[in-house]
């Protein structure tokens, strides 16, 4: 194990280890915290696929590990998760002036920023798709097979990610994504900040705009709470469903009736979104 990874707290479950480690990063020039679960088949040295889970505002590793409950369907499928933190932290990385939660520390909406302050630490997007599988990969026993889900800002970075890299990811799964981020009030503000003033840059961030313009079609499983209170002016979700109808993209987006934004509705379906990812990996 790389000298550099240090072994924050290790628990067993479901006859597998839920583990959190930090590391120095180099994309974010910060030290980084990230939890991962090895199911028991990587016991006896079998190699498993990886899904890697991206949470939302005001999240960190811990939010998903400990209240998704997504570790016992894991050790069923032989998966391996893993769950990075939010943003980059420490002392030196720039937040927001007045503490926002939607901006600066837990708020890395998973993109490369390209303005100072912010552009030295906010590369979230490297760090997600290549720092972080290469620190895994060469340290755990896993497969290069990835599939990618998230909740909120991390539902927009799962699938803005696997959208950018066609043929790396298998599957992409999402829990009220922020699917259209160039036309709300989140997107809108952490974009101008970290991107600039040019909206034509935030375009190749933003879902609906990939959907739109070029990307490549792959498993997609949306989920949407249909009494989730950021719907219409956050999340934007028929915009997506719009895109996805005019480009005959072939998105399962599933609006849930009765549930919200929170992490209830992530545990109430998560057994779906594992089995949906672990069929694209036997394929």
């Amino acid at each position: 194990m790389p000298e550099t990874l240090e072994l924050l707290t290790s628990y067993r479950a479901f006859e597998g280890w839920q583990k959190q480690y930090r590391h120095s990063s180099k994309s974010l020039h910060c030290p980084m915290t990230f939890s991962v679960y090895l199911p028991p088949q990587t016991n006896v040295g079998e190699k498993v696929p990886v899904v890697y889970w991206l949470s939302g505002l005001t999240c960190t590793d811990e939010n998903f590990s400990t209240k998704a409950g997504a570790q016992r369907i894991a050790a069923k499928l032989g998966l391996a998760l893993v769950i990075p933190d939010t943003s980059p932290r420490g002392e030196g990385v720039p937040d927001a002036e007045d503490q926002a939660y939607d901006l600066g520390l837990g708020a890395g909406f998973y993109i490369n920023a390209t303005q100072a302050p912010w552009n030295r630490h906010y590369t979230m997007y490297d760090y997600i798709t290549k720092e972080l599988p290469v620190l895994i990969e060469q340290t755990f026993p896993v497969t290069e097979q990835r599939a990618i889900s998230g909740h909120s800002m991390g539902g927009h970075g799962a699938l803005t990610i696997a959208l950018k890299n066609p043929g790396r990811y298998a599957s992409a799964t999402a829990f009220s994504p922020i699917v259209n981020p160039t036309q709300c009030p989140w997107g809108e503000k952490a974009f101008s900040h970290y991107l600039g003033d040019d909206r034509e840059n935030w375009k190749s961030w933003d879902t609906t705009e990939l959907i739109t313009s070029r990307a490549n079609p792959l498993p997609v499983l949306i989920d949407q709470g249909s009494d989730d209170s950021f719907i219409d002016q956050q999340l934007l979700t028929e915009n997506l469903i719009s895109a996805c109808k005019t480009k005959q993209y072939p998105a399962d987006i599933r609006y849930q009736q009765g549930y919200d934004h929170s992490y209830y509705f992530i545990a109430s379906f998560i057994e779906e979104h594992l089995e949906f990812h672990h069929r694209y990996f036997n394929q």
